[in-house]
């Protein structure tokens, strides 16, 4: 199935590397944390390493590990806006249930 990035996500990561100025792509992830076990994790990458697959959408690198990649397969990173809250959302079809507050998710 893949990862796949809205055109608004794109724009987001796109602006944040360059304004950074260097960075092939950014690493999604899970570590275990939260109350509902699992939480996304979003950060910079600067070189892979031999466990990594990547995909490509709309022009942005989405660097995922093998372990991620079984409970992240499918999903869409997107970029939202709401009054003064702006950020990245995970649209994971692996998701079976997510906490309150929204920080975690289980599979």
């Amino acid at each position: 199935m893949g990862i796949k990035v809205s055109e608004a996500a794109a724009q987001r990561a796109k602006s944040f590397l360059s304004s950074r100025g260097k960075g092939i792509g950014l690493r999604l992830g899970v570590k275990t944390t939260g109350c509902s076990g699992l939480a996304y994790v979003l950060e910079f990458v600067d070189e892979l390493n031999p466990d990594d697959e990547v995909f490509e959408d709309n022009g942005v690198k989405i660097i995922i590990d093998g372990k991620s990649l079984l409970y992240l397969d499918g999903t869409e990173l997107d970029f939202a806006k709401e009054g003064l809250n702006e950020g990245f959302q995970f649209n994971n079809p692996n998701a079976k249930g997510e906490c309150g507050c929204g920080e975690s998710f289980n599979v």
